[in-house]
């Protein structure tokens, strides 16, 4: 988690140390991973970089700026995408592909 911490510090140009700011930002954190994986389908990982770590980033920018509910409308091509992929890679395991 604290690398996690430290790419949404980062990517929201946080750059003071504050506990509280921390904190705050942990539950922002843990609040968007579930809702992603929530809308995937199945847990992300979100320590690499792809999809669901740049959308677990905007989410911590929409919901740190009080906009999240603007998140799930501007970003609904990507959470479509997401879950696409998410299906896309589950039917290949079933079918034998992967």
């Amino acid at each position: 988690m604290d690398a996690l911490l430290k790419a949404v510090r980062n990517y929201l140009d946080i750059t003071y140390e504050d506990a509280e700011t921390d904190q705050k930002l942990t539950g922002i954190i843990e609040r968007g991973k579930a809702y992603l994986d929530d809308v995937a389908g199945t847990k992300q990982d979100y320590e690499q970089e792809g999809a669901a770590r740049g959308l677990l980033l905007d989410y911590c920018r929409y919901v740190r700026n009080n906009m999240r509910e603007l998140f799930s409308i501007n970003f609904q091509d990507d959470l479509i995408a997401l879950r696409m992929g998410v299906q896309t890679d589950e039917y290949a395991k079933r079918q034998g592909y992967v």
